[in-house]
């Protein structure tokens, strides 16, 4: 394993999950509601910003590795999973939502190792309807990890509403990139 800034960050960003899970099971009295809410939101925040930056930097310092691209979607599925159920344990999301996004991501995970077992990884690249998902999930969790209101923005409502968003569009992007390999899945049958 390379030890380099990106995979360090990775690494962090791993590391960070069972903190902003362990937020929210700290008795009350040591920490209130809306302080575990901020402080939980700002440490997945902080988590989803290295997965940014360790992308950009790993392209920009040429430190790319294998173990990097690997680990990286690892570290993005573990926190994206973690915090759905976390969401999903104090009502703030709904459980078919969670399912139907960790459920994608496990399918997918799976379809893209099988490509490439077969040379085929190419046929299901990251596509843009992909993208505009994780777009979607990845400001919905902060909103419902947050919560509460900011000033007149209902943060509960819209981080539901784009939660709503993210299921749908992981539906059509697991239904687009099943579409992709099905020819491939057919042949090697």
């Amino acid at each position: 394993m390379p030890l380099n800034i990106p995979n360090i960050l990775t690494w962090l960003r791993i590391i960070m999950i069972p903190l902003f899970v362990g937020i929210f099971y700290l008795p009350e009295a040591w920490m209130s509601r809306p302080l575990q809410n901020i402080t939980a939101t700002t440490i997945f925040t902080l988590a989803a910003v290295t997965d940014w930056l360790d992308g950009y930097l790993a392209r920009s310092l040429n430190q790319t590795s294998a173990f990097g691209a690997f680990l990286d979607p690892v570290a993005d599925k573990l926190m994206v999973a973690a915090a759905l159920v976390v969401l999903v344990d104090l009502d703030r999301t709904n459980a078919i939502y969670a399912f139907i996004i960790i459920g994608r991501e496990i399918t997918i995970s799976a379809l893209r190792e099988w490509m490439a077992k077969i040379g085929k990884s190419r046929s299901v690249a990251v596509s843009f309807l992909g993208k505009v998902k994780t777009v979607a999930q990845m400001v919905a969790i902060p909103m419902l990890l947050y919560h509460d209101a900011i000033g007149p923005l209902d943060m509960e409502f819209i981080g539901s509403i784009l939660m709503l968003i993210a299921a749908i569009l992981t539906v059509l992007s697991m239904t687009y990139y099943l579409k992709l390999a099905l020819p491939h899945l057919i042949d090697e049958s």
